[in-house]
């Protein structure tokens, strides 16, 4: 699969099995996550991956939105670890965040699994109840899984602005 048919083929999946997922597939997973660019490749971030059910039951206290995943990985980033560009101040630890969990996102689809970026969560209410948490600002939540045979895009998953109007050649 290239590139573009692998980014045109991932969805926000809705509708996970909680079917044990091969250990390989995870460390692939993350190891394409933590390959993601970062300014000044300080990797101001944390990933943690939730699966005993204990901790799972934690992550459902703060989201209603684990699609019946057995495994969700969140992503977290500490400000004061990273680049702070020093013309405006622009803080780049949300946005190194951001690309790390991409990298993850993409590399569940390209294992064969699917997931959805979820930012509905409690936050401070997740920090609580992991003190490993704690300091870092959580960007997102990612429940993992083999699709369930239902499961299918949204109406509006193809919905995209033409070229034309989302790029400007200057």
């Amino acid at each position: 699969m290239t590139f573009l048919e692998l980014v045109k083929a991932r969805y926000s999946c809705r509708k996970l099995t909680d079917k044990a997922i091969e250990p390989e597939k995870i460390s692939r997973i993350l190891e394409a996550a933590i390959a993601a660019p970062t300014a000044k490749n300080l990797q101001p971030y944390k990933i943690w991956k939730i699966s005993s059910p204990e901790s799972l039951a934690k992550v459902k206290q703060v989201t209603n939105f684990t699609f019946g995943a057995g495994l969700v990985m969140v992503v977290g980033v500490k400000k004061e670890e990273a680049f702070v560009r020093p013309f405006d101040g622009l803080n780049y630890a949300e946005i190194d965040g951001s690309i790390v969990a991409t990298h993850l996102m993409l590399a569940v689809k390209a294992e064969g699994l699917d997931t959805t970026w979820v930012g509905m969560f409690d936050a401070f209410k997740l920090q609580s109840l992991f003190d490993e948490m704690k300091g870092y600002e959580l960007i997102a939540l990612f429940p993992i899984g083999y699709a369930d045979e239902s499961a299918q895009p949204s109406s509006r998953h193809s919905e995209r602005r033409e070229i034309s109007k989302a790029v400007l050649e200057l």
